[in-house]
């Protein structure tokens, strides 16, 4: 049995594509039928790798009863919310309102014009204390739309009117702002496990950048301490692979011990970067470990064979939640032998009793690592069965991993990373833009059908312009100006600096989304800004228009950087660079001396840009001097004499 989702291109509707309900994808077809049925629509909203998806998926929707029920009473849609998070935000704003709580699996009930009147998360398939069963539920919504149909129609038109969107007033993020931002910050701090707030923990790579920044900026001493506590207890942690290396999505426990098992590629991306300028700032060995460890993940594991990067690996692995990834101490003396076994069980916290369940344990690094301990027990953990892999490529999340990668290979001297950022970037421009215009996804070298959204756009300029000065390659930074300029175009409201999702010829939803906060990726906004205000120091054509642009977008952030710092980390740090200048680097001339000192000292939001004079806009009018290879640093508007010693440049970076 296959229903209308067989011929899908996202692993998560393909998974439901055998269920015994008639979904249908998302689309006008569906609100058709509904119309002319008389019935309710069902939206079901989740992705790949989740959990609680799954579980949902094998208690109610592989259930024929359960099925039964669902296509005789309402035409049932199903959405992956990577695919089309546009749709994602527009009903997730509608659950979090009705329910007071988010996430997935989504669950909403809409009109036939696709307007919502009820919303909630994941249902048992039995009643549980709190809360009704997924039957119950169903059930309710079928009576309400027979028996109060005008009401509920009413209803939904309310809550859709009373959650109208609405821009934030300018608001200046100055001094004051920023140090606030760390005072605040300071408060929501974890002293004895590092992070922010309580479980669930999860990584705050946005917040720790601009930590970065600002102990950059002002030499804060609580800033960089709050960025190492966190780096240490997140890469020493069950969050991180101790074996074969990157992050999983969150930690269930505030102590970083037992990880949500599914790895994103966005976490890692962003948390590459982080680890990479990090690594700037303090040399601990660690830190450069687990910069070395993500990238040859993200290329190892989530590499396609288009050079594009997957979405993720699951959390389960033939339906059980992190299978793949625990160990017993009976399993670690099996591998290595009852001596070296006892001693591993040690290094990574393996207890007789188990961190986990049913005995097992996570890995933690509670001592030096081994290499010669994890290598024997990685090739055995590769013979057991492996997480299911959601193998579409987001433009966004590529855009993220190809600024990582672009930027730690400049860094530590690792140009496989370069090139790998390069594949993916031909991979998005051959397949994902299309007409000037950007799609959301792709799999198999084939796209998707999903517009891009403004993140899509902000994301991957930002990787261009990460491969521009990786490169020298003008055709980087070429590209990314005309994704800016359609972003310029497209996406901006009537007011000065506020942005919406989807683009002005978008597919119309019952509201247009426009997200201002960084949560666990960048708001659209806020990487358009960044992308903006990196072209123009990068000396973009339109520079002017550009960094105009980037600072009208932070003041509309303005309100939200202040109150909420923990979600507007991006913007705090975009606010960092502007306030710092941010760092240019031109180095003009052959010098590798020179270059890897400028990578290896430039601020967090400067740039970088090395060759012959006159080959990139950075390097106009900046000759040699004397004849020799020379770095020109400038901040803002105001620019040092050149200097040829790798010494004089650390020194005017530091100043």
């Amino acid at each position: 049995m296959t229903n209308r989702l067989a011929s899908a291109t996202s692993p998560y509707l393909l998974q439901h594509a055998d269920n015994p309900v008639h979904w249908h994808p998302w689309g006008p077809e569906a609100f058709a039928e509904a119309r002319e049925r008389g019935v309710p629509v069902l939206l079901s909203v989740g992705y790949a790798a989740c959990h609680w998806c799954h579980v949902m998926a094998h208690e109610s929707f592989e259930d024929a009863v359960t099925a039964e029920y669902m296509n005789e009473h309402f035409v049932n849609v199903k959405v992956d919310r990577e695919e089309r998070p546009d749709v994602d935000a527009v009903y997730m704003a509608v659950t979090q309102a009705l329910s007071g709580h988010g996430g997935w699996p989504m669950t909403c009930f809409l009109t036939t014009a696709g307007e919502p009147f009820y919303a909630g998360t994941y249902y048992p398939p039995t009643p549980r204390p709190g809360m009704p069963s997924f039957r119950q539920v169903l059930e309710a919504i079928t009576h309400a739309w027979r028996e109060q149909g005008d009401e509920v129609r009413e209803s939904a038109a309310s809550i859709v009117s009373q959650l109208a969107f609405k821009p934030l007033p300018q608001s200046t993020v100055d001094a004051d702002v920023l140090d606030g931002a760390v005072v605040s910050l300071l408060g929501h701090f974890d002293r004895a496990n590092g992070g922010f707030g309580g479980a669930p923990k999860f990584p705050p790579s946005m917040v720790l950048e601009f930590l970065l920044r600002d102990h950059e900026r002002t030499g804060s001493v609580e800033a960089l301490s709050m960025v190492r506590a966190t780096c240490d207890a997140m890469a020493n942690g069950g969050l991180y692979d101790q074996l074969a290396g990157g992050f999983a999505r969150y930690s269930v426990d505030a102590g970083w011990v037992v990880p949500h098992f599914e790895k994103m590629l966005y976490d890692n991306a962003l948390l590459l970067r982080v680890y990479t300028h990090l690594s700037r700032r303090d040399p601990a060995e660690r830190y450069r470990a687990v910069v070395r460890e993500t990238a040859e993940f993200l290329l190892r594991t989530l590499g396609t064979p288009q050079g594009g990067f997957a979405a993720s690996l699951d959390a389960d692995t033939d339906g059980v939640e992190g299978s793949t990834y625990v160990w017993t101490p009976a399993q670690l003396a099996d591998v290595l032998g009852p001596v070296e076994g006892a001693r591993a069980a040690v290094l990574y916290g393996v207890t007789e009793e188990g961190t986990f369940e049913d005995g097992a344990s996570t890995l933690r690094l509670l001592g030096d690592p081994d290499p010669e301990i994890a290598g024997k027990l990685l090739a055995v953990r590769e013979q057991r069965p492996q997480p299911g892999r959601d193998d579409k490529v987001v433009t966004a999340w590529n855009g993220l991993a190809i600024a990582a990668l672009a930027e730690a290979g400049s860094v530590f001297g690792e140009p496989r990373w370069v090139v790998a950022a390069e594949r993916a970037a031909d991979l998005l421009l051959d397949v994902h833009l299309v007409g000037g215009r950007l799609l959301r996804t792709s799999r198999d070298g084939v796209a998707g059908t999903a517009a891009g959204v403004l993140e899509d756009y902000g994301c991957f300029a930002d990787g261009l312009l990460a491969l521009h000065q990786a490169t020298g390659s003008q055709r980087w930074l070429t590209v990314a100006c005309e994704l800016l300029d359609t972003a310029l175009a497209r996406f901006a409201g009537a007011e000065p600096g506020v942005y919406y999702d989807t683009a002005d010829d978008a597919e119309a939803l019952v509201q247009r989304p426009s997200d201002p906060s960084d949560n666990a990726s960048p708001a659209g906004a806020s990487a358009l800004a960044s992308a903006l205000l990196t072209a123009s120091v990068l000396g973009a054509p339109r520079q002017a228009e550009y960094r105009a642009a980037a600072e009208a977008a932070v003041t509309r952030a303005g309100l939200l950087a202040a109150r909420e710092p923990r979600f507007a980390g991006n913007w705090l740090a975009v606010a960092e660079a502007l306030a710092l200048g941010p760092v240019q680097v031109a180095v003009v001339g052959e010098s590798p001396e020179l270059t890897s000192t400028a990578w290896r000292d430039v601020h967090g939001g400067g740039v970088v840009v090395a060759g012959e004079p006159g080959s990139a806009p950075l390097l106009a009018d900046r000759p040699l001097v004397d004849g020799a290879a020379a770095a020109y640093v400038c901040r803002g508007y105001v620019c040092d004499r050149p200097v040829t010693t790798a010494d004089e440049l650390a020194t005017a970076l530091h100043r």
